[in-house]
């Protein structure tokens, strides 16, 4: 199973910091909400990225699983 990333929808207040981080994985829609980009799964390229708006999410709203 590649890296995802889990969202805590109910935490999330649209900051942006992950959009700034990781962009190829988050968006914002026009009312601010955030999108996650990707539900299958992380490019190899991508989770270091995710890892930074991890740990940068003012809300820890987001988590990052990756393979055993």
């Amino acid at each position: 199973m590649p890296a995802h990333v889990k969202v805590d929808w109910d935490r999330c207040v649209g900051s942006g910091m992950c959009l700034s981080i990781a962009p190829s994985v988050f968006d914002l829609d026009d009312d601010g909400n955030m999108l996650l980009l990707h539900g299958d799964g992380l490019a190899a390229d991508e989770v270091d990225p995710v890892r930074d708006a991890v740990a940068c999410c003012p809300a820890e709203a987001l988590e990052l699983l990756e393979e055993q």
